[in-house]
């Protein structure tokens, strides 16, 4: 096995993207992602650009954002991309390592990560919010969730496969989303049934400096 972790990503995720559809992304009740896409679109206008990173099969949170918004999409799985595809035609899809990607600055509206951050090496993941900073547009927003500690870039086996988690407790996460430059809207643990039992997420949503307004 790979000890890379990325590599334990793509391939766990790959493996999985079936299974983890439907553990996941069609059967989990009072699903978090639906209220807090909703309480995103408060803040956007219809037609904005939303980077979603670690999109998955794109159920449920791409096809709500493409409903209203311009969606591109990021996953490390093509397996998962290929799933997406088919859910969400009205979205754009990119295979990459959300670590390493080169966007444009200032070129989204908003970007959201769902349950993609437990799975970045925690030394890479302030640095990856400074370069979501760097993506948004000023006033931009992040909608996010993170892990609260309990993986110190651990892989263990999960539906049968090696998978890389690593996370950080609340406190820290909300440290380094200030030293990136974010100001929380909201800032909520919330726990859920999931088809793997009872799980607890510190979601956030942040605006990202200061709106630029006319003289």
């Amino acid at each position: 096995m790979s000890s890379d972790p990325k590599a334990i990503i793509e391939s766990g995720y790959d493996a999985v993207a079936a299974e983890y559809l439907s553990t996941f992304g069609e059967a989990v009740p009072d699903d978090p992602r639906v209220r807090f896409v909703g309480e995103l679109g408060n803040h956007l206008a219809d037609g904005a650009r939303v980077l979603e990173l670690g999109c998955g099969a794109g159920v449920p949170a791409t096809v709500l954002l493409a409903q209203r918004f311009d969606v591109l999409g990021v996953d490390i799985s093509a397996g998962q991309l290929a799933l997406a595809a088919q859910r969400v035609p009205r979205a754009g899809f990119q295979k990459a390592d959300m670590t390493r990607l080169e966007l444009p600055e200032a070129s989204f509206d908003a970007v959201t990560a769902f349950y993609s951050f437990n799975h970045i090496p925690r030394a890479e993941q302030q640095p990856l919010l400074a370069a979501i900073g760097r993506w948004l547009r000023p006033g931009g927003l992040l909608l996010a969730s993170f892990g609260r500690g309990g993986s110190a870039d651990d892989v263990e086996p999960w539906l049968g496969v090696p998978m890389f988690f690593a996370s950080h407790d609340p406190a820290t996460n909300t440290r380094h989303l200030a030293e990136a430059g974010f100001v929380p809207l909201v800032d909520e643990l919330v726990s859920m049934e999931t088809g793997l039992g009872r799980e607890t997420w510190q979601w956030v949503l942040a605006r990202h400096g200061e709106l630029r307004t006319r003289p």
